[in-house]
């Protein structure tokens, strides 16, 4: 609670140059449970200066150096994994068994692949008498968002530890807390004074102040596609490079060779966690026209299986949206479905029956959706599925495609050479078969309105990397 209404800058723990308080509100209860600071430019201008005086001296770290202080901070949070879940599960209002398994397990799992992947990286190649060069960008500007903070935190934080790069962090202040015991995290571990600085506030008055900052060489974003144009902007005037993760509305193709009631319930189940709050969630689900149906029937049957409540008792499967914003939006999104014809399978507006308060969504399918109506093209981070037809595989695989966003894909098949060829066609980042398990060596980053730039081990320290060719080196 001491640090709440601090940030970390230099090493230290700092109140903020102009006092103004936010309150953070507990999803599942709609009241605020404790206040953070909000910062301005001058706060930035604070945490760049540290940042930039840390740089030269951090960014000559042998690389043993640094892996040594990646396994510091694996091993402080490792302490602080209660701690985490907890904050996650307050903050978000993910049920407290998710933030256990999946939102604190994220963080750690970051940890342990960048620690991996570093041991093995190059950082010169010798071609001829030319010596190639992998040197830290400069100081980092990292934006990041409330749907999984300690996955989108450490896939940042870590690989620029790794790369040798000094960072300021401004966590979404919607979902704040786990942001500041990962500062306390990096605190405990020894990180060198001004090599981590966290500063708290809104996306205009520090985020677009972080990337617009002369004394910022990067920033890596993850957040909506609207707000990272605005990002991507801001950062052009200073020619800085700027890596993002964006929207999606990621198609999932069930091909008629597949498991069709397994491969229907689990696109559910994929499409549905973390309440549906994931930018790589399988939302658009394609299965054929013949057995449209039949579909319907499985999803509605896997929808109703899910318990929705207090994100605290054992045995909820979703909590609530994070947000009265988010919670409005989805409200809003439900009634075009139902407007513009879309069948109603399960769900609907308004929250569940035995919920009068939070903001909690019904889960939600609908049938015979087209890729034109609204629900089909606008991403609506909730638990709502959109369930299309297609006649033939052409077909299918021209629907998947048609959409501005190209962050994931899935297919599933019950053969993988089939499985394969399909996937080859589709214009995502991540194309996913089978739901397969989670793999953090991957790239994983979008194509088109996605982004740009990949995360996650090797992938993720290269792009915190500026490349020196030195010419006549071996002459």
């Amino acid at each position: 609670m001491s640090n709440h209404l601090k940030f970390f800058i230099d090493g230290a723990w700092v109140e903020p140059v102009i006092p103004v308080a936010l309150d953070v509100i507990d999803p599942s209860t709609e009241e605020a449970y404790t206040q953070i600071a909000l910062g301005s430019k001058a706060d930035v201008d604070r945490a760049v200066a540290a940042a930039k005086t840390a740089f030269p001296a951090f960014s000559q770290w042998p690389k043993e150096e640094r892996l040594t202080l990646l396994k510091r901070i694996l091993a402080e949070y490792d302490k602080r994994y209660e701690d985490i879940a907890e904050a996650v599960s307050r903050e978000m209002g993910a049920p407290i068994g998710f933030a256990r398994d999946a939102q604190a397990a994220a963080g750690q799992g970051h940890l342990k692949a960048t620690i991996e992947a570093l041991k093995t990286y190059e950082f010169t190649e010798a071609r001829g008498g030319t010596m190639i060069v992998k040197e830290p960008i400069g100081v980092g500007a990292l934006i990041t968002p409330w749907n999984w903070p300690l996955n989108q935190i450490v896939c940042k934080v870590a690989p620029a530890i790794a790369a040798g790069c000094t960072m300021i962090l401004k966590p979404s202040e919607i979902a704040p807390i786990s942001g500041l015991i990962f500062a306390e995290v990096m605190e405990a571990a020894g990180t060198p004074k001004g090599v981590f600085n966290l500063v708290n506030g809104t996306g205009p008055d520090v985020g677009q102040v972080m990337a617009g900052h002369p004394g910022v060489e990067m920033v890596s974003f993850t957040g909506s596609t609207r707000a990272g144009v605005i990002v991507a902007k801001t950062a052009a005037d200073t020619v800085k490079r700027v890596a993002q993760e964006l929207g999606g509305k990621s198609p999932n193709i069930i091909l008629p060779d597949a498991d069709f009631e397994k491969a229907v319930a689990d696109g559910v189940t994929a499409c549905f966690g973390n309440s549906g709050q994931s930018c790589d969630a399988p939302t658009r689900m394609l299965v054929p026209a013949r057995r449209h149906d039949e579909a319907l029937g499985i999803a509605k049957a896997a929808a109703e299986k899910l318990t929705t409540g207090d994100p605290r008792a054992e045995g909820t499967d979703l909590g609530p949206v994070v947000s009265k914003v988010q919670f409005d939006k989805i409200q809003r999104l439900i009634e075009a479905g139902i407007s513009e014809g879309a069948t109603l399978v399960t769900g609907g507006p308004g929250r569940p029956e035995n919920l009068n308060r939070g903001y909690y969504i019904r889960p939600t399918v609908f049938g015979h959706v087209t890729n034109d109506m609204t629900i089909a093209r606008e991403e609506i981070f909730g638990p709502v599925l959109s369930i299309l037809s297609y006649e033939n595989e052409e077909q299918a695989i021209e629907i998947a495609n048609d959409t501005p966003y190209g962050l994931a894909a899935y297919v599933q098949s019950g053969d993988i050479v089939h499985a394969r060829k399909v996937a080859a066609r589709l214009r995502a980042g991540s194309v996913f078969i089978n739901y397969p398990e989670w793999d953090l060596f991957a790239p994983f980053g979008g194509y088109k309105q996605s982004g740009n730039g990949r995360e996650y081990a090797d992938w993720a320290i290269h792009d915190f990397l500026e490349i020196k060719g030195i010419v006549g080196y071996g002459v």
